[in-house]
């Protein structure tokens, strides 16, 4: 079965972004197939490279990079959250005149209509957080 997740919550803020990778990881390690992943709302936190967790926590930023390393996830970011919430990758940095990007690598900014293509091309759509 094919999947793709979306993920609204912000890691750390409540379980929902640790539950939405769990659910990755259980999925890929049963034999189904995980289309995309899509970052909305508060959700688009996790594709920042200057968090820093704690060490006693997991770190949920490079758990999905790494996730997506070993099994060609796709990882795509709502842009427009991403912009509000100040999540920027180097093209949007130079476009707003910022002096740097904070998107991890992995990770892609991109619109709404990569859900909807995820929805389109997935069995199954599976959201997390509200």
């Amino acid at each position: 079965m094919i999947f793709s997740i979306c993920v609204h919550s912000a890691p750390y803020s409540s379980q929902s972004s640790h539950s939405a990778y769990q659910f990755a990881k259980t999925l890929l390690a049963q034999g189904h197939q995980l289309y995309r992943v899509f970052f909305y709302q508060d959700g688009v936190h996790n594709a920042t490279k200057l968090a820093a967790p704690p060490q006693d926590e997991i770190d949920l930023y490079s758990a999905w990079q790494k996730l997506a390393q070993e099994h060609q996830v796709d990882l795509v970011v709502c842009i427009a959250a991403a912009l509000k919430r100040g999540l920027v990758n180097q093209e949007e940095a130079n476009r707003y005149q910022k002096e740097s990007n904070n998107l991890a690598d992995g990770f892609s900014l991109s619109g709404l209509g990569q859900l909807v293509d995820a929805a389109v091309n997935s069995d199954r759509l599976i959201t997390f957080g509200h």
